[in-house]
């Protein structure tokens, strides 16, 4: 195994799953992926430009703006000490979410290449499981990688 993606959202799940990734699996490289959901801010309030329509915004300024961002950083470098703890050369990946938290999952371990995605689960069973899929399983049935799912603690 060389290239392990973590999915990791700061959970109990989430941090058992890195935790059984220290314990059992061989890797060259382990990338910690904290998915996020951008809050852009709303318009500005209503103002006279004397010098014709507003400027748009700058993008990487909202990056800096945004308390979602600020969050997942901190989630990612909650799991990055954990990975590294488990005796993992981890590194960080943030990334805002496209569409859907289970294809940005799915997109990024596409980006790196990852040959193994590594994910906990909310463990729901029965009818609930049958009405809300999780991520997890969204991420096994969609993805073309062999997926790890680890389940929840007792």
């Amino acid at each position: 195994m060389s290239v392990v993606l973590i999915a990791y959202d700061g959970t109990d799940n989430a941090q058992r799953a890195v935790t059984h990734v220290g314990q059992f699996v061989l890797a060259q490289r382990v990338v910690v992926l904290t998915v996020w959901t951008p809050i852009r801010p709303g318009s500005d309030p209503v103002s006279v430009d004397l010098d014709g329509p507003p400027d748009p915004p700058d993008l990487d300024d909202l990056d800096d703006l945004d308390i979602a961002y600020a969050d997942a950083q901190r989630t990612n470098d909650e799991g990055l000490r954990l990975a590294k703890s488990a005796g993992l050369s981890a590194e960080p990946l943030c990334v805002a979410v496209t569409g859907t938290v289970w294809r940005t999952i799915i997109e990024a371990a596409d980006r790196i290449e990852a040959d193994l995605i590594v994910t906990g689960t909310r463990g729901t069973t029965g009818l609930r499981s049958l009405l809300q899929s999780s991520v997890s399983d969204h991420v096994l049935r969609h993805g073309k990688r062999p997926v790890l799912i680890v389940p929840p603690g007792t």
